[in-house]
């Protein structure tokens, strides 16, 4: 870590020095959270907890002039699947690094752009490849805590009309890559499993709309959120993986997703969004259906959403149905054009019901957190 600092601060002072040289910029956020759960499903019977957690995150970016830009963010991902949110240890002993959750280049231009590398998916706001990756329990941001909000690939988007075309690439599953000895067919150029996502956003009168589509160009994998917060473990040398537990839903399908979202104001304050998508799979072993439909509001500080998720395995005959709340305050305690020290109360309830096998399973989770949130 003081490696890290010294090379940053190097990298200032050269910036600052060197006419020529691209101009740098360094930011971040880093915050605290308590967080309250009461009948977690992932835990067994150990329902209730408080848990502290922290989480920092460290950003730079550089303009390399007509256009061209780096941008990269260190956060702390080693051993925990919670969106870079750190768990204090037993006896106060985690392990803390820092990684390069994302890092991509390329050029803006006046009408187009095009990026490259470990891009930002902003799958917090947009829950499509929630649903695509995992289409049995879509919700409490999946994509976001599990896989970071960040995917290897490329995107490029223009303006056509009076709205904006994006078409992203993403390598969705590493076959080659894969840690676990519970499969063994990774061999071959076309194995991984290669998507594309399409959108289209365009505003007519008050009313934004961004038509999608994901869909799977090879074969990808399709995973199991339930097994994947309990069984993913790490290694130094391969990274996060399934160890002794298959994680998956679906091996090697290729399943289609798409859908629109819709925001629009409410008078001076208010704003509405709603999304609906719905993703299918007809595939080998694989044949299932799901839909998300999501309804946010967000008022000032104030913000919101309600998320379903109905879906169906139609191999095993079991039918599933999830429900989430999100709910958050957001309260500026201090605020400067240097940065910001915020206070964040949020409630999250998630609902899950399994109608299968002659038995129904309910479960729910519900969270109380308080977020302390310094960024600079």
């Amino acid at each position: 870590m003081k490696k890290m600092l010294s090379l940053a601060a190097l990298l200032a002072v050269v910036a600052y020095a060197t006419p020529a040289s691209a101009e740098l910029k360094f930011g971040g956020d880093a915050g605290i959270r308590m967080r309250t759960q009461f009948g977690d499903i992932n835990r067994g019977t150990q329902e209730d907890d408080v848990t502290y957690q922290y989480r920092i995150r460290l950003k730079a970016a550089a303009d390399l002039g007509s256009g061209y830009f780096f941008k990269t963010m260190l956060m702390n991902e080693e051993g925990n699947i919670a969106g870079g949110w750190q768990s204090v240890g037993y006896g106060n002993h985690e392990a803390i690094t820092v990684d390069i959750s994302n890092f991509y280049f390329g050029r803006m231009m006046q009408d187009s752009h095009y990026m490259m590398g470990r891009i930002p998916l902003n799958s917090f706001n947009n829950p499509i490849l929630d649903l695509s990756l995992y289409p049995m329990q879509a919700l409490d941001t999946p994509v976001f805590n599990i896989n970071f909000d960040r995917g290897y690939g490329a995107n490029y988007g223009t303006k056509i009309g009076d709205g904006d075309l994006n078409a992203t690439i993403l390598v969705l599953d590493n076959e080659a890559g894969r840690a676990s000895t519970l499969h063994t067919d990774t061999d071959g150029l076309f194995n991984d499993g290669y998507g594309v996502h399409l959108s289209y956003k365009t505003t007519i009168g008050d009313v934004t709309i961004e038509p999608q589509i994901v869909t799977v160009l090879t074969e990808t994998d399709i995973w199991d959120q339930t097994k994947v917060a309990t069984a993913f473990t790490y290694n130094a040398l391969q990274g996060y993986a399934p160890a002794a537990t298959d994680v998956t839903f679906a091996r090697k399908v290729t399943p289609w997703t798409l859908g629109a979202t819709a925001s629009m104001p409410v008078g001076d304050e208010l704003k509405l969004t709603g999304s609906a998508f719905y993703t299918f799979c007809d595939d080998g072993d694989a044949d299932y259906h799901a839909t998300l439909l999501r309804l946010k509001g967000e008022y000032g500080p104030f913000m919101a959403w309600v998320d379903y998720n109905p879906a169906e395995d139609k191999k095993t005959g079991t039918e599933y149905s999830n429900t989430f709340v999100w709910a958050q305050y957001k309260y500026n305690v201090y605020e400067s054009a240097a940065g910001s020290f915020t206070l964040q109360p949020t409630l999250r309830w998630l609902t899950t019901a399994e109608d299968g096998n002659d038995a129904v399973t309910d479960k729910s989770t519900l969270r109380a957190e308080l977020w302390a949130t310094v960024s600079f």
